[in-house]
């Protein structure tokens, strides 16, 4: 016996007694209703951007390039360098001129919001079938896409990991619908090729672009320019009345839409207690103000729900795609942040483990093993090279480094650094690099001699870098000081003085530290900050210190000890300066007398307290015997060290000016010419000496 029941108007129901046998109880859909087919209208989630600033021609290579018949076309750079503001206004511009083209937005983050898009548009343009649970979306927008009549743009929107659409779909998206198990196609085949059809991308990751475009479709977005930025700031917060302001920020954050967005919004919450004069005020106070700054996240109509807001947060999610996928990219990346911003050599990165605990393998010449293990070390140095160039790749698709003209030197955007450290230092990890920047920046930047100007030049504002980043381990204090230590040393032969007294002081005061008063390399460091207190003109200041150091090193090593005379004769030069010649005199003999005997007379050593003592004789007024001096410590010079070195130099102007005070005015502007000439070029125009030699020149 069996009877019907009603569920209602539109349900229906059979209710059976005892049934004998199987029962099937599959329940089918009723037929969709055929739908009219809509217009085409553009599916986007963003409003157009009132306050967008153009980008020069960056729209236009988009346009010329998605004009194209089945056209394909990437915009890539850095996290919240805007491209995404250039894909929306793009779409509406393409909306604008061609009202008969559909305008699609595809969340590409990864394969749910992929799918989800795909069903928007296919509940936007009323595809049949989509409603079926066993239905492939993909396929069905596919067809529709490659059938349509008429044209469309498809905006895949943060492409930064496409990997997804190269894997087979692990939900049954993309399997056939009648159930068989054929193998299942990759999200990218459904992204469909016909002539009327374009696609643009937009990603961080220059390497997933050109798994989706050919290189030659790659469109980069650079950060503004300074007019571009401007015109930003003034669309945000209106126009500001001191321009100068408004331009010192855009520069601090570099000009990068996303900064500026944030910082503006700051400002503009907290007026009128905050404006850009304040917010740069603030910015520039310290690292620890820039990072909390930098992190002020607030929400904005024209980013993804899933984008954040704040430029460092931006950054960090792309470092832990990279330390996900590429650790050693990410150590790379890591290493670099510490350095100066520019002319990060690669030298110095190449290692990022090898400076302090290498090993030397010695092994006798009769070993067998011998062939074999230079072989293995072959092997090993072409694959740390493979690892290096591939690490290099992965973060300049990034947008995270460039590389200079002659390849062989990195550059990194400041803010990009400031956001890498932040993260090493939320991750525990900031030491472990700091020590290994230290480390390596140590072991190639040499002493302050002569000789080794060049390679300071080259490195001394990646070692002025170092002076923020003192470690707390005694080792890598040691270290850092060391380098400190060098870098004063080049910083006061170059006449700077400010960084040659913050060098050196910070040096001294961290040897004191870990080495102790009376260490030698603590009595050098003292050493090296009287010298930067005699450049600034300080001589009361460094004369204590060279008493001190005198004292001390005749006590531990004894008063005829290279050191010892040194410190000697930096004394002797503080007593000329402060015109107490007789007690520079007395020194001056002293020392050079010893070294004579001790070193020769030939010696650079010994040359230099010679020409310290003419030096002595001509304030005296005893020209002949400062000329006689000049004489021999010059013609020694120029055969021992060259003519255009700075010792040579110093004492050829010593001997000009002695020629002045004779009156010989012709052989004094000779001399001088000579020495202002090779100085300029050796030296700098603005260097002390220099300046010294012009001015003597002058009254001469």
């Amino acid at each position: 016996m069996a009877s019907t029941f009603s569920f209602g108007d539109a349900n229906a129901g059979f209710q059976a007694g005892i049934v004998n046998g199987p029962v099937n109880t599959t329940f089918q859909l009723p037929p969709e209703r055929p739908e009219t087919p809509p217009p085409p209208s553009i599916l986007i989630p963003f409003a157009r951007d009132a306050d967008f600033v153009e980008r020069g021609t960056t729209l236009d290579q988009v346009h010329q390039r998605c004009a194209a018949p089945d056209s394909r076309a990437a915009l890539v750079g850095r996290g919240g360098v805007g491209k995404s503001q250039l894909a929306i206004e793009h779409a509406y511009r393409t909306r604008g001129r061609s009202p008969e083209t559909w305008v699609f937005w595809l969340h590409a983050s990864n394969a749910a919001r992929f799918e989800q898009s795909y069903r928007d548009i296919a509940d936007c343009v009323r595809i049949a079938g989509r409603l079926n649970p066993k239905a492939n979306i993909f396929k069905l927008v596919h067809d529709w896409l490659h059938g349509s009549k008429e044209r469309w743009l498809l905006v895949l929107d943060n492409v930064d990991d496409g990997r997804f659409l190269f894997d087979s779909q692990a939900n049954g998206q993309g399997q056939p619908a009648d159930g068989s198990r054929t193998a299942f196609r990759p999200l990218r085949t459904y992204l469909p090729r016909c002539e009327r059809g374009s696609i643009l991308i937009t990603t961080r990751n220059k390497e997933a672009a050109l798994t989706l475009v050919e290189n030659r479709d790659i469109v980069a977005v650079e950060p503004m320019d300074k007019v571009q930025a401007l015109a930003l700031f003034e669309k945000k917060l209106g126009v500001q009345q001191d321009n100068g302001n408004a331009v010192g920020l855009a520069a601090a954050l570099e000009y990068m839409p996303l900064a500026i967005v944030q910082a503006a919004a700051y400002i503009s919450q907290r007026a009128p207690r905050c404006s850009v004069a304040k917010y740069l005020e603030e910015f520039k106070k310290s690292e620890r103000k820039r990072s909390s700054l930098l992190t002020y996240d607030n929400s904005q109509l024209q980013r993804d729900w899933e984008a954040k807001n704040s430029i460092v947060v931006t950054w960090q999610i792309s470092f832990e795609h990279i330390q996900q996928t590429r650790p050693s990219a990410a150590d790379l990346l890591s290493l670099m942040s510490f350095f100066d911003r520019q002319g990060i050599p690669e030298a110095l990165i190449r290692s990022r483990s090898e400076h302090g605990d290498a090993q030397t393998s010695q092994k006798a010449h009769g070993d067998d093993k011998w062939d074999s293990d230079k072989e293995d070390d072959a092997s090993q140095s072409s694959a740390n090279d493979d690892t290096f160039e591939h690490d290099v790749v992965t973060l300049r698709n990034f947008c995270f480094i460039s590389v200079d003209t002659n390849g062989t030197s990195f550059e990194m955007h400041a803010l990009v650094q400031l956001a890498t450290r932040m993260w090493l230092a939320a991750h525990g990890k900031l030491t472990q690099w700091r020590q290994q920047f230290i480390s390596n920046l140590c072991a190639k930047f040499p002493t302050g001699q002569y000789e080794n100007w060049a390679v300071c030049q080259a490195l001394f504002a990646h070692a002025r870098s170092a002076v923020g980043q003192q470690p707390e381990d005694k080792s890598s204090l040691a270290e850092w000081a060391t380098l400190l230590y060098r870098a004063a040393w080049y910083a006061e032969n170059m006449g700077n003085i400010t960084d040659a007294i913050t060098l050196a002081v910070k040096s001294m005061k961290a040897r004191k530290k870990v080495l102790g008063q009376e260490h030698e390399d603590t009595l050098w460091s003292i050493a090296m900050v009287g010298l930067a207190y005699t450049l600034g003109g300080q001589w009361d200041d460094a004369e204590k210190l060279f008493v001190q150091v005198m004292e001390t090193c005749k006590t531990k090593l004894g008063a005829d000890h290279p050191n010892t005379l040194t410190s000697m004769a930096n004394l002797a030069a503080t007593y000329n300066n402060q015109g107490r010649w007789d007690d520079a005199e007395k020194l001056f003999v002293q020392v050079a007398e010893t070294r004579k005997t001790k070193l020769g007379v030939d010696h650079p050593d010994t040359l230099t307290s010679m020409a310290g003592l003419a030096a002595t004789y001509r304030n005296q007024g005893r020209w002949d015997d400062a000329e006689k001096l000049f004489v021999q410590v010059m013609e020694t010079s120029k055969t021992k060290l060259g003519v255009d070195h700075p010792n040579t130099l110093t004492s050829m102007a010593g001997l000009a000016a002695t020629y002045r005070k004779q009156g010989r005015w012709d052989d004094a502007e000779k001399l001088f010419v000579q020495v202002m000439e090779t100085r300029k070029t050796k030296l700098g125009v603005d260097h002390p000496n220099t300046l010294s030699t012009i001015n003597n020149l002058t009254f001469t």
